[in-house]
This record gives structure tokens, C-alpha cells and sequence, in this order.
């Protein structure tokens, strides 16, 4: 479960690392007018360069949308498995504290 953990925290950070980079032009506009180098229909700019760039931008929105929905899966699957633990350890508690009763009654 750590892997996976790792794994889409490294993710995440490289999607927002890619979405805070400068952008030298608008996204799609074509080589050389600052926004192209995205493959060949963002080099060719244009409306098809621009719909392109916006699926794309859509598409790691997407990503980091299902990667922050499994980390909170992630985190409610711990606090879960944290309060049985709490319940388990609170019943051991009583158990002991019911031993020292029953010798304190034996005495």
C-alpha cells in the first residue's frame, strides 16, 4: 500500500510541477510562436493545436482528480484501520483491568 502511496504522490508532484511551469506562449499556438513542441498538430498551431492542448490540459486535470481521490481513499482506509486498533487495544485494556479486579477480589 506504500508503493501505491509513493507512487501517486510522485505523480501528483510531477503533474503540478508541469502545470506551475512558465509557459512561454499560449498552449497550441504553434512552433515557434512559444507554445508549439507538443507533436505534430501543436506544431502545425492553429485551432486543431489549440484543441489539442486544451484535451490535454483536461486530461492531467483528470489525472490529478483521481490520484487526489485515492489518496483519500488512502487516508480513510488508515483512519479505519486506526480505530480498530483503538477498539482492539481498548478491549485488552479491559480485559487486564477485569484480571486485576478478579485478583484483587481473590486477595
Amino acid at each position: 500500500m506504500a508503493r501505491f502511496l509513493n507512487s501517486n504522490i510522485r505523480k501528483l508532484l510531477a503533474t503540478q510541477i508541469r502545470m506551475s511551469s512558465d509557459q512561454l506562449g499560449e498552449l497550441g499556438k504553434g512552433a515557434g510562436k512559444g507554445g508549439g513542441g507538443g507533436g505534430a498538430v501543436r506544431q502545425a498551431g492553429g485551432a486543431f493545436g489549440k484543441k489539442q492542448a486544451a484535451e490535454e490540459e483536461m486530461y492531467f486535470k483528470r489525472k490529478e482528480q483521481e490520484q487526489l481521490a485515492a489518496l483519500r481513499r488512502h487516508h480513510q482506509d488508515e483512519i479505519d484501520h486506526h480505530k480498530k486498533e483503538i477498539e482492539r487495544l481498548q478491549q485488552e485494556i479491559s480485559r487486564h483491568e477485569g484480571k486485576i479486579r478478579k485478583l484483587k477480589h481473590d486477595d
